[in-house]
This record gives structure tokens, C-alpha cells and sequence, in this order.
């Protein structure tokens, strides 16, 4: 009688511990046995040939291993990357003796730790945004775009007075919307940046009626610290900026004045990386680090990619490939993919054609950890966040 035998794709733990169950293992020897099946490549940059001979030495040690470029051993290359292929258990061994090891290497074990700590999952909790309160983790959250600008790529001037905008809010909490995000200044390719004052005349008289007559948090997609101010003074629930603290130095001190929630987008003026999503967890760290240091709390972080901004429309793809490598910061991750050009360049469609291929996108983007899509097409996304979250949460 031939063996019946398929290979298993589990990424985390309660993954792991649901097939133990499924065979019958004893609760204690699970727990024992989950790190050992939880199986993580990891990439450590920039290394010193000294760091990254000592820790493929520990790695080997443990029964797992490093990559390290030619020459690294003799040292005769200036320094290499490093990519570590191990179990979480042989991880967390390789971590203990890396904290009394010289060279900095102590620093990077606890690195290292975070970030194996991140992988585990996030678990579900609430987003505190002023006074209200959002489910994150338990579902798919669906931002609804709002923009008041007379040159949005999508849908410029439709919503840039103040009944329309009202009317235009309505309909997307009817449709499902859980945030509005309202927008004054467009970023489409090609944009003319807007002052602060201009900006201002167009978001606020809208935000003030919003936070009346709206009943889900309001999102104000800004990268200038005085519009900030006056949106969070006005009633504003979240901010959104599209610079992740770099357009404005003073945005961070804002964000932290009022404590509410902060979107924070990779964002940048070329298409010229060194590697893809290393450097953006590189740029997204460095934000985090920026509005940790002024004061915002880390649980109201969330971070963005940014489809479409610095990127190729091949680069796009391949985010959306890799959106599960943004797990090691441990943060929840929104998704733009909207009516975005790479759809178009896909299918060959005007951006008001453009629904089916948002649609693969988002369902895509929940199966690789997004928890916040936003949108334009809010009543179709909601169908679609629902039948993906059937699926994998």
C-alpha cells in the first residue's frame, strides 16, 4: 500500500500546535517541539568579517547555518551579509552565546530576538484613536479614500466642496468603510505640492462637519506639521503622512502632543535600491526610531509600504510578493494598492477600470499580513476583505 505524505505551510506557532492536535500530541511536548518546526531566513546587513565569522561559527554550532560572501573568512572583503537559516529553538541558543560575544554582537542578539519575537505574530488588540476604538487583528479594516483636491489621479474634483465631501463620506461608512482618510494635496505622478494654507482651506472646513456628522474615525493624509495640528485641534483621529516623519521634523512632536495613531509610508524620490526590502525595513525602522524618540507610542504605529511611490511597477509586484518580510518589525501594516498604474500597466486599463485588479491586490496584500487596506472602491473591497479573511485569519 503506497504512503500518503504532503509537505505542510505553517508560519507560526498556532499553525504548528493545530496539526500536533490533529495527531494527538501531548500539549507539553508541543511546546517543546513548536520552535523546532518554525523554520526563518533572515538577513543581516553590513557586517564586519569578525561579526559574521563568529556567528556563523555559533550557527553551525547549533546545527543551523550562515551564508556569508567570499573572502569573509580570510578577511580579505571589507564586509558581507549575512543570510542565517535556522529554527526558532536554534535561533534562540545562537542568541545566548552571541550576548557574550565582543564586537557589538551582544547588541545584535537582542536585535535578533525582537525581531524573532515579531515573527511570532500580532495578536489581536484595539486601536485606541481618541474616542473611538478599532478592532485590529480580528479583521480586515477598510480605509476609505476622500480626497478634496481638484488633481487626485482618480477622482479629482468630485468631492471638493463641502456637501459633496459629506455625501461622498456617507456613502463609504454605508458601504463598510471603517476610516475616512481625507486628503487635500495629491500625490499622483506629476503633482504640484500645495502650500500649508491652501491645504488648510481645503481639508478643515471638510473635517469639521466630518467629525459631526461621521461616526468612524477621520484620517487626515498629510505630510505638513501645521495641518496636523489644526486637523488633530479640529477632531481628527489619525494621521497619515506619506513621508513617514521626513517631509516635516516637526510632525513627530504633533503626532506625540495629541497620542493617536500614525500611519508611517515608505516613501522616496528614485527607484534606485540596493535591495528592495531591505532598505525599506532600513528607512521604516529609522521612522519608527524617530517617532518613538518624541514620544508616540509604539502600539500606534502602523506602517505602509507605499505602493507606487519610489517604485517600478515591477518593485510594486514584488512587495506584494514579499509583504509577509515586514512581520520582523512587528507592526500592523496598511496596504494602498488602489486604482494604482502598476494595475494599469498589468492590464492595460484606465484607472476607472481598475476594481477586479485592486481586488487581487488587497486579497493578496490580507493573505501576506495587511490588516488595513485602503481604498476607493469601498462596497466591492469590503466583499473582498471578507471572503479573504474567511480564508486565512
Amino acid at each position: 500500500m503506497p504512503f500518503n505524505m504532503h509537505n505542510l505551510v505553517v508560519s507560526n506557532r498556532n499553525g504548528i500546535m493545530e496539526e500536533f492536535k490533529k495527531i494527538g500530541v501531548d500539549t507539553t511536548g508541543g511546546a517543546v517541539m513548536s520552535p523546532k518546526a518554525l523554520h526563518r531566513l533572515i538577513k543581516i546587513y553590513d557586517l564586519a568579517p569578525r561579526q559574521a565569522n563568529i556567528i556563523k561559527q555559533e550557527m553551525l554550532g547549533k546545527g543551523a547555518d550562515a551564508a556569508i560572501a567570499r573572502g569573509t573568512v580570510d578577511s580579505s572583503v571589507e564586509k558581507t551579509d549575512v543570510l542565517l537559516m535556522g529554527t526558532e529553538k536554534q535561533y534562540r541558543e545562537v542568541i545566548k552565546k552571541l550576548r557574550m560575544q565582543p564586537f557589538q554582537l551582544a547588541v545584535l542578539a537582542d536585535r535578533l530576538e525582537e525581531l524573532i519575537n515579531n515573527l511570532g505574530g500580532r495578536p489581536p488588540r484595539e486601536l485606541t484613536c481618541r474616542d473611538k476604538k478599532l478592532p485590529l487583528g480580528e479583521r480586515t479594516l477598510v480605509m476609505g479614500i476622500l480626497n478634496v483636491t481638484p488633481d487626485s489621479f482618480s477622482d479629482g474634483g468630485r468631492h471638493n466642496n463641502i456637501d459633496a465631501a459629506l455625501a461622498w463620506a456617507r456613502h463609504l461608512v454605508d458601504d463598510g468603510a471603517d476610516i475616512i482618510d481625507l486628503g487635500g494635496e495629491s500625490t499622483r505622478p506629476g503633482y504640484t505640492p500645495v502650500s500649508v494654507e491652501e491645504e488648510l482651506d481645503r481639508v478643515i472646513p471638510v473635517l469639521e462637519v466630518l467629525v459631526r456628522e461621521i461616526s468612524v474615525p477621520i484620517s487626515i493624509d498629510t505630510t505638513k506639521a501645521l495641518v496636523a495640528r489644526r486637523a488633530l485641534e479640529v477632531g481628527a483621529h489619525i494621521i497619515n503622512d506619506q513621508w513617514a516623519l521626513r517631509a516635516d521634523r516637526d510632525m513627530a512632536s504633533v503626532v506625540a502632543e495629541y497620542q493617536v495613531p500614525l500611519v508611517l509610508m515608505h516613501n522616496r524620490h528614485n527607484t534606485a535600491y540596493r535591495d528592495l526590502m531591505g532598505d525599506m525595513v532600513q528607512f521604516l525602522r529609522e521612522s519608527i526610531a524617530m517617532a518613538e524618540q518624541a514620544g508616540i507610542a509604539r502600539e500606534n504605529i502602523i506602517i505602509d509600504p507605499g505602493i507606487g511611490l519610489g517604485k517600478t511597477a515591477e518593485q510594486n509586484l514584488e512587495i506584494l510578493r514579499r509583504l509577509r518580510e515586514l512581520d520582523c518589525l512587528g507592526l500592523p501594516v496598511m496596504l494602498g494598492t488602489s486604482r494604482k498604474s502598476m494595475i494599469g500597466k498589468v492590464l492595460d486599463l484606465p484607472f476607472d477600470r481598475r476594481v477586479e485588479g485592486t481586488g487581487a491586490t488587497v486579497a493578496l496584500g490580507i493573505a501576506n499580513g495587511a490588516d488595513i487596506v485602503r481604498v476607493h472602491d469601498v462596497k466591492e473591497m469590503v466583499r473582498v476583505t471578507r471572503m479573504t479573511d474567511a480564508v486565512v485569519r
